[in-house]
């Protein structure tokens, strides 16, 4: 039976070296074209080959996030860290590149990519050009061609005005950021306003004078946006809010308690995400539990699909959520 001992011998290193390899020793230092080889003569020799993970290289992480946004969102850094901890787990080799890099920094013989962001038409048109095995998470640029995993973000909209009704609403207004399409220079409707106009107009409960949207998703534009639905409304403000992302319902938060509106007595607030701030607001903040590690583990597998398994037919996944009900919400 082949050993571990016997793989240290052919390649010319420890046994504790290949022990770490072959166990994806994130800690461990150790040369590209040793860990190649280690896994390449343990298949070749039969150590333990129905348990071993092929090893993946070429992969590029596109994190085509400014600063900026990943600042403003932790969404977004909890993201990088899981697809980069997946990665390790299945013995993918990972090159992550970024936004300010731009398009023409990615090497022409990656094998495959996971992306997250915003992307142009022509840099989509790049990729094309590279390789046909790519994943998109968080959203669907290109569904025809390449394969996606994101938050079911329709259903979560859906059951948030359903809970809000269940609770005796019917004055429900939303805040939620807008998306910078690149190639128009223009602003673009955000999938949960649409969800939820639909929803409320299915309902004859749409008022447009409710909504307040402004570009990005961060405190300071939750902090806008609820400052000027109080000044705009009045008496007439909303009893209860579906708020976009947890950094816009905090910005609201704090419009809400220094006007002393009380929540969620005269208003009421549902938002998105379960970022780890949103126990520890005042008052905690009832949100949407998105499960980051099951959308980038299925991002993962998406991925080997298409470059071990040769999968060609292309797949969007939709994942839900879990409603987590704080004291924001009745």
């Amino acid at each position: 039976m082949a050993t571990i001992k016997d793989i240290a011998k052919e390649v010319g290193c420890s046994i504790s070296t290949v022990s770490r390899v072959l166990n994806n020793d994130p800690t461990l230092s150790v040369g590209d074209e040793t860990r190649a080889r280690i896994f390449e003569v343990a298949e070749e020799i039969g150590y333990r080959k129905k348990t071993l993970k092929t090893l993946v290289k070429n992969i590029a992480f596109l994190y085509w996030l400014t600063d900026n946004e990943e600042l403003e969102d932790v969404y977004f850094q909890t993201m990088r860290v899981e697809i980069e901890k997946k990665a390790r787990e299945n013995n993918i080799e990972l090159t992550t590149y970024k936004l300010e890099g731009g398009i023409e920094k990615i090497p022409l013989d990656i094998d495959g990519f996971i992306a997250v962001g915003s992307f142009m038409n022509r840099e989509l048109e790049y990729l094309r050009e590279l390789t046909p095995h790519g994943v998109f998470i968080d959203s669907t640029p290109d569904p025809a061609y390449y394969d996606s995993v994101r938050p079911d973000l329709a259903q979560i909209t859906q059951q948030a005005v359903e809970v809000l009704i269940e609770q005796g609403h019917q004055k429900i207004g939303f805040i939620g950021g807008t998306y910078h399409n690149q190639d128009a220079d223009t602003e673009e409707m955000d999938g949960r306003e649409r969800a939820f106009r639909q929803a409320m107009e299915e309902r004859q409960l749409l008022r447009e004078e409710f909504i307040f949207c402004r570009r990005g998703f961060s405190v300071d534009n939750g902090y806008y946006l609820m400052n000027q639905a109080v000044q705009q409304l009045g008496e007439e403000l909303p009893t209860a809010f579906y708020v976009a992302a947890d950094p816009i319902a905090v910005g609201c938060l704090q419009v809400l308690n220094e006007q002393q509106i009380e929540i969620p007595k005269r208003v009421s607030l549902i938002s998105v995400n379960d970022t780890s701030i949103s126990k520890y607001v005042s008052p905690p903040l009832t949100t949407f539990h998105i499960d980051l590690e099951e959308i980038c583990q299925n991002a993962i597998q998406l991925l080997l699909e298409r470059v071990l398994k040769k999968r060609n037919i292309v797949k969007t996944v939709y994942i839900g959520a879990e409603l987590i009900t704080r004291k924001s919400t009745l």
